[in-house]
């Protein structure tokens, strides 16, 4: 009888555990729901409501790639592709104060630019890549850093993401720059949910009202960066989290929307 007593707790206990399912798979599962587009849509009044939170909780968002220049922010930004903005700001110090122009930079060499950027991942290519676009602006835009996504995509190593970077943070255009962290604010509050970075960006420039543009992709990658994680999102410091539609959030509503 004690045997069969035993028997059945390690049964019973078996089938809690596969009856309560991790926290982290029902994480995925939840996401999962958000990529299928399962979630409820944002009415505009909660879009305005939540981006005047961001707003008001941080009115002026900085980027946070260090840079001198539009030059400067163009090669930092090709420089951050899989890689932290963090690791880059270590290596581009001494790479701006060696060359901070494209003619600077093109005398400076690929060798020693690779040099300088080794502790960046793909190293190699990119100071490849950070050469012939320097060599580019030189030949075709007077050593200038053009002001279109057509041309800025038209430069090696620089794809819409950092045409977009480029064009908000050096020239003050309304883009939106959909990186790893606004993809997954995007999809998986509901706010703007799509397959690819572009789906998203052009649902973003949909429902994001114009006078908040200038700041909108700062503002999601600061939430995503420091909030809004990847594998445990922080809900209860969420301060759009009663707006949120994700179902495996942890909270129903912020505690305290800024005012």
């Amino acid at each position: 009888m004690a045997r069969k007593t035993t028997r059945a707790r390690i049964e019973a206990a078996k089938k809690g555990r596969a009856a309560k399912p991790k926290r982290p798979a029902a994480r995925a599962r939840a996401d999962a729901r958000a990529m299928h587009g399962e979630l409820p849509q944002w009415t505009q009044a909660e879009v305005e409501e939540a981006f005047r939170r961001f707003q008001a909780a941080n009115p002026a968002p900085k980027g946070e790639l260090q840079h001198i220049n539009p030059f400067t922010l163009l090669v930092a930004v090709v420089l951050s592709a899989q890689a932290t903005d963090a690791g880059v700001n270590k290596a581009t110090p001494a790479l701006f104060a060696a060359a901070d122009t494209p003619e600077k930079m093109v005398k400076l060499g690929e060798p020693k630019v690779r040099d300088l950027i080794k502790t960046i991942g793909l190293y190699r290519n990119k100071a490849k890549n950070v050469i012939a676009l320097s060599e580019k602006l030189i030949a075709e835009h007077r050593g200038e850093v053009p002001r279109t996504r057509e041309a800025l995509e038209a430069l090696p190593g620089v794809g819409r993401k950092t045409a977009n970077v480029v064009l908000n943070i050096a020239f003050g255009e309304p883009t939106i720059a959909v990186d790893t962290h606004v993809f997954r604010v995007g999809n998986r509050t509901g706010l703007a949910v799509g397959k690819t970075p572009l789906e998203v960006e052009l649902k973003l420039g949909d429902v994001i009202p114009m006078k908040y543009r200038p700041h909108a992709h700062h503002w999601l990658i600061l939430h995503g960066r420091y909030v809004c994680l990847a594998r445990k999102p922080l809900c209860e410091k969420c301060i759009i989290a009663d707006l949120c539609k994700w179902p495996g959030k942890t909270v129903l509503a912020a505690a305290h929307a800024p005012e």
